[in-house]
């Protein structure tokens, strides 16, 4: 596995896999249901993923969406492609909410909606909110 990939909390944060892409969840939570979705081609540009990769791309992005509006009913996904500190190709995926979402009774709001996401601003969760919402996001990948 990459370095990113692990850097990121695999295999224990695994939602979903397929042969060429990996589901995570993201250790800081930017808003619920913060993912990372990396790829496991060995590439460090997106353009040398492979045609395989580029193929899942769609069918993957479409399962991340229909399980983060099953579980949260988000109102927008942005797809982030930053590569800055981590090399492998990699998204964070970060689902924004026009109003609080609730998880394990801890309530969650995304402080830059309607704006850009805020990166140097994370949600606490508890203990027990993060199992929870690992938990929910396994049950709406499966």
């Amino acid at each position: 596995m990459n370095i990113t990939a692990a850097k990121f909390g695999y295999p224990d944060a695994l939602l979903h896999g397929t042969p060429h892409w990996l589901v995570l969840l993201r250790p800081v939570q930017v808003t619920l249901g913060s993912l990372v979705l990396c790829c496991v081609d060995p590439a460090r540009r997106f353009g040398e993923i492979s045609e395989a990769a580029a193929a899942e791309l769609k069918p993957v992005t479409s399962k991340i969406e229909a399980a983060l509006s099953a579980a949260f009913q988000h109102d927008r996904i942005n797809y982030l492609m930053l590569m800055m500190v981590d090399p492998d190709v990699h998204f964070h995926v970060l689902p924004r909410y026009a109003s609080e979402r609730e998880i394990a009774g801890q309530r969650c709001a995304d402080r830059a909606w309607p704006g850009p996401p805020d990166l140097t601003q994370s949600l606490e969760l508890a203990p027990a909110a993060r199992a929870a919402l690992l938990a929910r996001l396994r049950d709406h990948f499966a």
